[in-house]
C-alpha cells in the first residue's frame, strides 16, 4: 500500500481528506493532509512534511498530491521526491479517490492511474454531441 499526503493551500488539503472520509464512511489509514497558510515558514513546512512522510510511508512508498504547480505547496512537495515518494500537482477529488482505490499497486502504476483519473474526471456536465434533428420539408 502507498501512503497518501495532500499538501495544499488552506483549507483544501483538509477538505479533500474530509471528502474521502465522507465517501468511505471514515478516513482510510495512511492519508495525511497539510494545509499551507499564508506566510508560513517554508523550512518549517518542509520539516513538517518530512515528518508526515515518515508516518505515512508504506511498502509502496508515498504519493504526494498538491494543488497548484509552482506555488508553495508544490514547491515544498518537490523537495520530498525520491525513489519512494512521487508528487503530482493539480489535485482534484477524482485524483484522490483514484489514489485511494489503487494504492495497493506499485507506485509507478499508481501515478499513471491517478493522472488518468484526474483528467478523466474533468467533464462538462450536460455535454454531448449536438443533437441532430431531421426535418422534412
Amino acid at each position: 500500500m502507498a501512503g497518501i499526503l495532500i499538501i495544499a493551500h488552506a483549507p483544501l488539503a483538509s477538505a479533500l481528506r474530509e471528502c474521502v472520509s465522507h465517501i468511505y464512511g471514515g478516513c482510510p489509514a495512511h492519508i495525511g493532509a497539510i494545509d499551507v497558510v499564508p506566510d508560513q515558514d517554508t523550512a518549517a513546512l518542509v520539516a513538517t512534511a518530512r515528518e508526515r512522510l515518515a508516518q505515512l510511508h508504506e511498502d509502496n512508498g508515498v504519493l504526494v498530491l498538491t494543488d497548484l504547480f509552482g506555488a508553495t505547496p508544490s514547491n515544498v512537495a518537490a523537495q520530498l521526491v525520491d525513489a519512494k515518494v512521487r508528487v503530482l500537482s493539480g489535485v482534484n477529488l477524482s485524483m484522490l479517490i483514484k489514489a485511494v482505490c489503487y494504492r495497493s499497486v506499485p507506485l509507478d502504476t499508481l501515478v499513471e492511474k491517478v493522472l488518468s483519473g484526474g483528467s478523466k474526471g474533468i467533464l462538462e456536465v450536460g455535454a454531448g454531441a449536438p443533437a441532430t434533428h431531421t426535418t422534412s420539408h
